[in-house]
């Protein structure tokens, strides 16, 4: 057995110090996220109960080779309780090659509401944010709703969001909530579920609460056009355009509101090849969002930004890396191939930290009424299975961006074609 020397002793609590600081920046907006769930639903009573004329929403659904799902979202879509008049669908088909612009054309043929726009071929193939900045360009409306291609939005989703953006001039956009609508496919949808809710009600509620910040999802919200228009459109750089924009709209001073009342449900990977190329994608996006903004955003006037980025950075660079360290000591120190002689309960830091996640996971799924003791023990697994999945992510995300240095598509996630169509009802 090795005993670990002063440098490997100084890694060890540094590592453990960093894991330590962002479970206490988790516990911090769990309690945002508690409070901000109370707030967000009373004052959507209260301007449900307001009523009031509802603004007229061009929706934007980007879909390329979508046919095993397009159908049943735009029924979902056109089911919402949202006055016919004031509502146009467009669906921008990015040279899909499978069904799905005849799917789409067959609905538009019943309802005048839902138009199909065809990117001619030298269009094709550009990204999401170019597919969402031609469909801006052909809507007709003042307010702009983005949902996925595999969304099934409940029926006051889209009135939610208008009530709460129409009602504060200052904000931008305001985003719902999204749920897993093949949760109980395969073990993988059941993790992307926890984790999904944890994230919406943890981070997006938390830093909503008290740093009045939100981050568009990329489906499931409405935006004003003039606010859209004044940051340019969409990024058709990004990968992840949807925090990007995010970004922008904040440095110009205007703000994004979390409604976790409007709810849609989208279908999740069901393998884990689809899920880490997804995932993958994500990071990569956010690596380029760092790179263009963290340094400027000191100058932003929201100051929470400049630290929700340095967030992204401890995040992805500094908290995985710690992680591996705490867990590469774990594992020599299990298997008497270390020891390290500083005194300390480090068993019971441990068993703390798991603690304290199954803790906030029980709380997160109490709000949905979902603390069966299946999902608690899927949660459980997730810690030692799905969530350590995001350090090979991460590690092969900066493989691809800065040593292989690839470009950057319209990587589309897989469809199954699993979930029940539509989602009846309103509610979560």
């Amino acid at each position: 057995m090795i005993t670990a020397g002063p440098v490997l002793e100084l890694i060890f609590l540094a590592a453990v110090g960093v894991i330590w600081l962002m479970i206490g920046y988790q516990i911090v907006l769990s309690v945002g996220g508690a409070l901000h769930r109370y707030a967000s639903a009373k004052k959507t009573q209260e301007l449900l109960e307001a009523g009031g004329e509802l603004p007229a929403v061009s929706v934007l659904v980007p879909a390329r080779n979508e046919e095993v799902v397009i159908e049943g979202t735009l029924r979902a879509i056109l089911a919402m309780d949202y006055p016919a008049d004031r509502l146009e669908v467009i669906v921008i088909d990015d040279g899909s090659t499978d069904a799905t612009a005849a799917k789409v054309e067959a609905i538009a043929r019943a309802d005048g509401r839902v138009r199909l726009l065809s990117l001619p071929v030298q269009d094709r193939g550009r990204g999401k944010s170019h597919a969402l900045n031609q469909g801006l360009a052909a809507a007709r409306h003042d307010r702009i709703a983005v949902f996925d291609a595999d969304n099934r939005p409940e029926r006051d989703s889209l009135r939610i969001l208008a009530l709460h953006l129409d009602a504060d001039p200052g904000l931008a956009a305001a985003l719902g909530k999204f749920r897993t609508i093949n949760r109980d496919r395969t073990f993988l949808t059941r993790c992307i579920h926890v984790e999904t809710l944890a994230f919406q009600w943890i981070v997006q509620a938390g830093r909503a609460h008290f740093f009045h910040v939100g981050i568009l999802p990329g489906t499931n919200f409405i935006i004003r056009r003039d606010a859209l228009e004044a940051c340019g459109g969409w990024d058709e750089a990004a990968i992840t355009e949807d925090t990007e924009l995010s970004i922008r709209l904040y440095a110009k001073g205007w703000r994004i509101a979390f409604v976790p009342e409007a709810v849609t449900w989208e279908e999740e990977p069901e393998r884990f090849g689809v899920w880490l190329r997804q995932r993958t994608r994500w990071v990569r996006g956010n690596f380029y969002v760092l790179r263009k903004f963290l340094r400027a955003s000191f100058r932003f006037r929201n100051r929470f930004l400049a630290l929700e980025l340095f967030y992204l950075s401890v995040l992805y660079y500094l908290f995985l890396g710690a992680i591996g360290a705490s867990h590469a000591f774990f594992i020599a120190c299990a298997t008497g191939l270390l020891r390290v002689a500083m005194p300390g309960p480090y068993t019971l830091v441990w068993i703390a930290a798991f603690v304290l996640y199954m803790a906030e996971i029980a709380l997160v799924l109490s709000y949905e009424e979902e603390e069966r003791p299946a999902n608690l023990i899927v949660a459980a697994l997730m810690y030692i299975t799905y969530c350590q999945g995001w350090i090979l992510i991460v590690l092969r995300a900066l493989f691809r961006e800065y040593v292989l240095r690839e470009g950057r598509v319209w990587d589309k996630t897989e469809r199954f074609g699993s979930a029940p169509t539509p989602i009846e009802g309103g509610g979560s």
